[in-house]
């Protein structure tokens, strides 16, 4: 099958464009920029652009939208609604013109919202932020073009956090923070957190390409879902760091959190501490996937694999 990954040069895409590869597929990416891994197979272009988006999608069988704007500092805030939104719209109308009648969406967990454990896939949507918010509304977008052809096929995968080799997100992030020897937990830890490590998330995109028509709708995280305590006490003794009991008040974090946005609004600078990271670093974050563990898919790595082969790549020599 002929496979075209919008946003494959980035951290999921460059896996699952292996895997498809490795499941005998034939992908291609369309990125604002080359592949470091697949520089032969990439085009240049913008998925919010009609003519890039219609000229990769040529002779395609199937399209994946991994492209977006995720990240909790994105400016000007438009962003999110250019590129979440008007990408989807651009795709849909790319699609139609050139006879696509399947495609498969990335979205988020974040269309749940914050504290809310383990909302399962008929939950009611509350998104917190810019980017649930718009990945919410691009899922409203494809559905009215699934709804119009009971021929298409739309699959949308809501992944909780990806992790894994190469990826500079939210685990990296706390895992540097422990390697360095200064973390501290902000509030009790109790938290849990659904995550998915980025082999897993590859090889289940890579069959959900094969999908049949109509409208379906995953929530995708690898369990079991750790608190935060439990996930540092795995990074702790994986990387051979202690890491002290004393902890920040939650308060007192989110303060912090807002003096570092403030900064950032005056500066014009990126800081790696906000009040939207600490309340998310605090938040139950957790996902019901059922239906994936339903579904009869086999993940290739346990959660502790994929956080001990991440370790591995991005810390060598520092993992027991």
């Amino acid at each position: 099958m002929r496979v075209l990954v919008i946003g494959g040069s980035g951290f999921i895409g460059t896996r699952l464009v292996g895997a498809l590869r490795e499941a005998g597929h034939e992908p291609t990416i369309l990125d604002l920029r080359p592949s470091a891994s697949y520089p032969d197979v990439t085009t240049i272009g913008d998925v919010t652009d009609r003519k890039d988006v219609e000229a990769a999608l040529e002779h395609v069988d199937v399209a994946v939208n991994l492209a977006a704007e995720h990240r909790d500092d994105v400016r000007p805030v438009s962003r999110y609604e250019a590129v979440n939104v008007g990408g989807a719209r651009t795709l849909v109308a790319a699609a139609e013109a050139r006879g696509v009648d399947r495609l498969v969406f990335t979205s988020t967990v974040a269309v749940y919202g914050l504290g809310r454990p383990r909302p399962d896939e008929t939950a009611p949507t509350r998104p917190f932020n810019e980017y649930g918010r718009t990945k919410l509304a691009a899922e409203d977008v494809l559905r009215a073009w699934a709804a119009a052809d009971p021929r298409r096929s739309l699959t949308i995968v809501r992944p909780c956090v990806v992790f894994g080799e190469g990826n500079r997100g939210n685990v990296w992030t706390l895992a540097t923070q422990v390697a360095s020897g200064r973390f501290r937990f902000v509030g009790d830890g109790a938290n849990s957190k659904s995550m998915a490590y980025v082999g897993n998330v590859a090889a289940y995109l890579t069959g959900a390409v094969e999908a049949g028509p109509g409208v379906h709708l995953v929530n995708y995280a690898d369990g079991p879902d750790l608190t935060t305590r439990e996930l540092v006490a795995v990074l702790s003794e994986r990387l051979g760091v202690p890491v002290g009991a004393r902890a920040i008040p939650l308060p007192l974090g989110v303060l912090a959190g807002h003096v570092f946005d403030a900064a950032a609004r005056l500066t014009g600078r990126t800081f790696p501490v906000s009040a939207v990271r600490v309340r998310k670093f605090a938040a139950e974050t957790t996902v019901d996937a059922g239906r994936v563990d339903r579904s009869g898919f086999v993940r290739p790595y346990s959660i502790v694999e994929g956080l001990e082969r991440t370790l591995a790549a991005e810390f060598p020599g520092g993992v027991r």
